[in-house]
């Protein structure tokens, strides 16, 4: 999968404000919100909640992928966002999580999603690489880092 493709700078927020779970989804849902390409805000938010119901998608090593499959977006959709200091996300080893990776899928497409998720897990796996997302200064930096 070619990453360049998929993830949109205007959709990386490198110092995220808000220190929960849910603000930290709403504040990267938002960021695809205002690109124009999301029919239904409520919608979207709605499937990520009840997506994080089922199982926290908080994983390990500072690493959150919230995502859904919602009929408010026709292609797949990301956001990254950075966390300096750390956000309870339910992650499985307790630890709190530093780098989130949003998607948004159309219900009916799981291909792109489980390639663009593959692609990103590989990257994400070298510590050197998750180092240098946390101390990213830009949207630029961490567009770089992840292609």
């Amino acid at each position: 999968m070619n990453l360049k493709k998929v993830l949109n700078k205007k959709t990386i927020v490198v110092d995220l404000k808000s220190n929960d779970k849910n603000t930290v989804i709403e504040e990267l849902l938002d960021t695809i919100v205002n690109t124009g390409d999301v029919s239904s805000r409520e919608a979207a938010l709605r499937a990520l909640f009840e997506r994080e119901e089922k199982m926290s998608t908080g994983m390990e090593l500072g690493i959150a992928i919230p995502h859904a499959r919602t009929d408010a977006v026709k292609e797949l959709h990301t956001a990254v966002g950075i966390h300096r200091t750390g956000v309870d996300f339910g992650a499985l080893d307790g630890k709190p999580s530093n780098i989130f990776i949003m998607t948004l899928s159309p219900t009916g497409k799981s291909g792109p999603h489980i390639e663009f998720i593959a692609a990103i897990s590989t990257i994400l796996s070298k510590e050197e690489k998750r180092l240098a997302l946390i101390t990213a200064q830009s949207s630029e930096d961490v567009f770089k880092i992840l292609t």
